[in-house]
């Protein structure tokens, strides 16, 4: 029964993301991202005639890994906005009493809507991931070498976003809680570039200040994965240790754990703050 309502709640999630403005606009963007980078490759290819040198290898790598951030940077935006109304949004509407007002378990809710919204988001990034990587294929030749660990690593990221979202909507407006997400997300990358400098710099003080943030919140670890998946060996070069767009070594299983664990901590938190809110 539990788990018929869970998939129930999941799929009128779905059905009410469809019907959100937020998706248009994800749609708009991502349109454009890629029509400009489609642009962007051709140039790349026009300029150094194919992926002959070096540099046409090398920039070609390093504009994928800029473009794939942007994606995930729309997705971010996306799932954050789309997570705050999902539990706080109808909190204050009264929807939500009106639907627990039935023997239904909050908890069942919950995990219904976060179900359906990963499936959104993970969808999302991942045609949008395939529609760029065929993009750069045609333009330039470039085939990157992990593909499909790239794009799960993608779909991870927003799973930990939007998970985050949906806690911080079960205490504070949706509004609110969609910039905080979005805020923690922003501080997290660029807490990674700080580590970076520090790596490249032989500076363990600072290289463990995006050590630290890859715990505290993973979006950063798992984008960085994405990125050494989607990258072409020739940039593990001692010349670009640190660089914001290079992946340095692929993800440890023990991090992917980690994320993972930190996910169902972050969701047990939710389900908590949301059985003890008043309706």
């Amino acid at each position: 029964m539990t788990a018929k309502i869970v998939l129930t709640v999941a799929a009128l999630t779905l059905r009410e993301v469809a019907r959100r403005r937020v998706l248009r606009a994800l749609a708009v963007l991502t349109a454009v991202l890629l029509g400009l980078s489609a642009w962007g490759f051709s140039r790349i290819d026009a300029e150094f005639g194919g992926l002959t040198s070096g540099e046409a290898l090398m920039a070609s790598t390093i504009v994928l890994n800029l473009v794939m951030f942007g994606l995930s940077l729309i997705a971010a935006l996306g799932t954050a906005f789309l997570a705050g109304p999902t539990m706080a949004g109808e909190i204050e509407s009264g929807i939500a009493l009106a639907v627990l007002a039935r023997p239904v378990r909050r908890g069942a809710v919950l995990l219904g809507k976060w179900l359906g919204l990963v499936v959104f988001g993970s969808g999302f990034v991942i045609a949008a991931g395939c529609a760029q990587l065929l993009i750069v294929r045609f333009t330039t030749g470039y085939q990157a070498p992990q593909p499909v660990a790239g794009l799960a690593l993608l779909a991870a990221q927003t799973t930990v976003l939007l998970t985050l979202g949906l806690l911080l909507s079960t205490a504070i407006s949706p509004m609110a809680s969609g910039i905080v997400a979005v805020g923690l997300f922003g501080a997290a990358w660029v807490a990674g570039v700080v580590g970076g400098v520090g790596t490249a710099l032989g500076n363990d003080s600072v290289a463990q200040v995006g050590t630290v943030s890859r715990m505290i919140l993973p979006t950063d670890g798992l984008w960085r994965g994405a990125m050494y998946a989607f990258q072409d060996p020739i940039l593990l070069s001692p010349q670009l240790i640190g660089h914001p767009l290079v992946g340095d070594a692929p993800l440890a299983g023990a991090y992917l754990g980690w994320a993972a664990v930190w996910v169902a901590l972050v969701l047990g938190l939710a389900a908590l703050a949301f059985q003890r809110r008043d309706l």
